[in-house]
């Protein structure tokens, strides 16, 4: 059996869901927020050991760690205080589950979260020999002057792009011609990104799922309004294009992958004026299912086949 470790919410594993039916293979989707209303065990006498309401740890083969959101307390009779007791009970109860898939996980929550630290994607990114903007992360107005040519920089945020609240709003990308004196306070609020724009022919994602990559030329230049971040102003319209990439990107993509310890990536790239590719960045659990939907890439298929090789192993041993 596969599990697929999500929310209610969450479109891209209906893609894994669908494909796992056509092929007639058995899986069970745990819609993490709803954990406490299962019946669940965890026992010492093995990693497989536990239970989730009728779902067995020995039935498990491969896990696919989507998105999992955080379990929801039902029981509205309990204090504010109370309430958060029993999530952060559940959080706990899952994080020990996760620890014991480990040799299933098509990528583990721990090496995902490791992965999600943008300074070491650009360490090994630079390690490998990718192509990299200038850059500096940094809330000193000095080291940014000194670190960069300080004429036609892009900004963006370190980790959090969506500030909540009644007025929730997404920190895009953004150009910077020149840093000033007057810019100092607010650069020291908290550190973020600073690199070199490059001038674009077309922004790329490149979608590894184990040795296969996926590569799609997203034409963001097409609208003034994307030209520096292709997500600003939700332009479902731009035109998403299956491209060949050169052998050593494609080499360096699958290389990186690895060098995380995953078997997923969503690589950010530029493709300059000369065709010369730029590394931006990676989400080691990136949305990919508007991809297939707007290409036809077979991404969720892949992935399955991915699971199902670690079915394979897992039986072997």
């Amino acid at each position: 059996m596969i599990l697929l470790v999500t929310n209610q919410r969450d479109l891209t594993t209906d893609y894994i869901v669908r494909e796992l039916q056509d092929r007639k293979v058995p899986y069970y989707r745990l819609n993490t927020e709803t954990i406490s209303d299962h019946k669940c065990s965890i026992g010492y006498k093995s990693l497989d050991d536990w239970n989730i309401g009728n779902i067995e740890g020995e039935s498990v083969s491969s896990a696919y760690f989507r998105r999992p959101s955080a379990p929801i307390c039902r029981l509205k009779s309990l204090k504010n205080e109370e309430q958060e007791y029993v999530q952060m009970e559940w959080l706990a109860f899952l994080k020990s589950i996760y620890s014991r898939l480990d040799r299933k996980w098509f990528s583990s929550p721990i090496n995902i979260s490791l992965a999600e630290d943008k300074p070491r994607q650009l360490l090994l990114a630079n390690k490998i020999g990718f192509n990299i903007p200038q850059s500096i992360i940094s809330n000193n107005f000095s080291h940014i002057i000194s670190r960069t040519p300080n004429e036609n920089l892009i900004a963006k945020p370190l980790r959090q792009a969506l500030i909540s609240g009644y007025d929730e709003k997404v920190v895009f990308t953004s150009r910077i011609p020149k840093i000033t004196q007057e810019h100092e306070a607010s650069i020291s609020f908290a550190p973020s990104i600073f690199q070199q724009e490059i001038i674009k022919r077309f922004d790329v994602r490149v979608t590894v799922v184990g040795p296969k990559v996926f590569p799609v030329a997203i034409w963001s230049q097409e609208n003034t309004e994307t030209e520096v971040d292709w997500r600003k102003g939700g332009n479902i319209n731009l035109v998403h294009e299956h491209i060949d990439i050169p052998s050593n990107i494609k080499d360096k993509c699958i290389e990186l992958v690895k060098m995380l310890g995953l078997k997923f990536g969503a690589i950010d790239l530029i493709c300059d004026k000369n065709n010369n590719y730029w590394f931006l960045e990676i989400n080691p659990n990136g949305q990919w299912a508007w991809i297939e939907n707007q290409t036809k890439l077979p991404i969720a298929s892949t992935i399955v086949d991915e699971l199902l090789k670690i079915n394979e192993n897992n039986d072997g041993h």
